[in-house]
């Protein structure tokens, strides 16, 4: 008698690998339409006369904030994560894409349309906007709401189809062909605006359109989903979608929040992401003052970072995959990162091929610590519970990459050598560097398994 093997779908290579290529190009579509307009605000800003919308540096400086507006201030991101445990991947995901669409073509309206001398205000709180700057701001906003809640599905959809097997190098990929999304936003939106004729509606639409394709990939993914479900109930004796004991119960919530390990996730993210997205935004003129390079070199080396991120973090996921050391990565990348801004702080040989240097190590340190950190979280947070926990750690690191730059924008303001600025970035790595220490201790004490492989033989 011949035994039949049975196996789940996510087994078969050629399945899991398709399905993270469905889930990461719907994600790449989302943050190249979250950056689409970052290199627009000139035109932006151009009188209307001359064929822009006529916006201030303020009107843009709100639009560009409006993206996180309700996920912060009406906690939709962590309902979000709820939603996702509660009602699964495919609800949540084609809810998500579908809002990232209706956002979009909200905002498209609004900068596409003439809407004369219309503004929006509120008086009680002497607010006013161009009426085209408050439409594309909600559209922008609603769009946020879509993409954060669509980042932490994916990530419950790669660890779903990649548990023992390459977890870490598909969160890798997926952060590349993300960081690639941005690129593309940032190096070709300004580029196809002008060869449209200068029109600044003519890269959302493209957007638009590439989003669309998102969304139709997304349902092509739901089916795989399904069958994967099927899969595992055939394996496994059980129900995926209602098992008892995998179900969502908001009870279980109290797991999260009295998990050690979780918090000292949570705060390696805070640290060591306030360490490097604020930083950014303001590189480049700390290069031209602290390091003699002109505003084109300057503008340049920031740019080494993304771009780094895409070749290296697959490979950091694949070392931790198959050697393990996944809390010693992370020790490593804060250690790394205040290397950096401690050197950035004393300040010493000031030439740019100096600076070039820092920033390369900068760039791997940015690619070691995410590519160990987020595989991290299954092993310590059960499936069940796992968009909660990405949704409540996107939240507090939201609000941190919204605090950090105004406060680093009043160190500058009153320091302009930088000095004060690089000396709360080594602060944040320091902490990091403690934290990443405590996580290693609470590891081997609670066993989650972070310095193993996560691929099973």
């Amino acid at each position: 008698m011949v035994e039949t093997i049975q196996r789940k779908l996510s087994d078969s290579p050629k399945a899991r690998w398709t399905a993270l290529i469905i889930v990461a190009f719907t994600m790449m579509m989302g943050y190249f339409l979250t950056d689409v307009m970052s290199p627009l605000e000139a035109l932006l800003e151009t009188p209307k006369a001359q064929g822009g919308l006529g916006w201030t540096s303020s009107n843009y400086g709100f639009f560009a904030g409006s993206y996180g507006l309700i996920n912060v201030f009406l906690l939709m991101l962590f309902f979000g994560g709820i939603i996702l445990d509660k009602m699964g991947i495919r609800f949540t995901g084609l809810m998500a894409c579908s809002l990232m669409v209706i956002g979009v073509a909200i905002k498209y309206f609004g900068v596409s349309t003439d809407f004369g001398d219309s503004v929006f205000s509120i008086s009680a709180f002497d607010f006013s906007l161009p009426m085209s700057a408050a439409v594309a701001s909600l559209g922008y906003a609603i769009f946020g709401v879509g993409c954060e809640i669509c980042g932490i599905t994916v990530s419950k959809v790669i660890t779903k189809w990649f548990t023992g097997h390459e977890l870490a190098l598909a969160m890798g990929i997926q952060v590349a062909l993300a960081r690639l999304g941005t690129a593309g936003a940032m190096m070709g939106s300004l580029p196809f605006a002008k060869a449209m004729g200068g029109h600044v509606s003519a890269p959302v639409l493209l957007g638009l359109v590439l989003l669309v394709i998102g969304l139709l990939a997304f349902i092509v993914y739901t089916v795989m989903d399904k069958k994967l479900d099927a899969s595992t109930e055939a394996v496994e004796g059980q129900n995926t979608a209602d098992s008892e004991d995998e179900g969502f119960h908001f009870s279980d919530l109290k797991f999260i929040f009295s998990n050690p390990g979780f918090w000292c996730i949570t705060a390696l993210c805070l640290l060591f992401y306030s360490g490097v997205f604020p930083f950014l935004k303001f590189a480049t003129k700390l290069m031209i003052a602290n390091y003699n390079v002109s505003d084109t070199f300057a503008g340049v080396l920031p740019g080494l970072i993304p771009f780094g991120t895409i070749l290296l973090t697959p490979l950091f996921g694949t070392l931790y995959d198959r050697i393990g050391k996944g809390a010693t990565l992370m020790l490593i990348g804060s250690t790394m990162l205040t290397c950096v801004h401690f050197i950035f702080m004393i300040h010493i040989l000031p030439v740019g091929w100096f600076a070039v240097v820092i920033m390369l190590v900068l760039g791997v340190a940015f690619s070691l610590v995410p590519s160990a950190m987020w595989p991290s979280v299954p092993k310590i947070i059960p499936m069940k519970l796992l968009g909660s926990a990405y949704a409540i750690i996107f939240y507090i690191q939201n609000i941190g990459l919204s605090l950090v730059p105004m406060a680093v924008g009043s160190f500058n303001k009153n320091d302009p050598s930088y000095f004060s600025m690089e000396a709360f970035f080594t602060g944040c790595g320091v902490a990091a560097i403690i934290v990443s220490l405590v996580l290693i201790v609470i590891d081997k004490k609670k066993k989650y398994g972070l310095q193993e492989a996560n691929i099973k033989k």
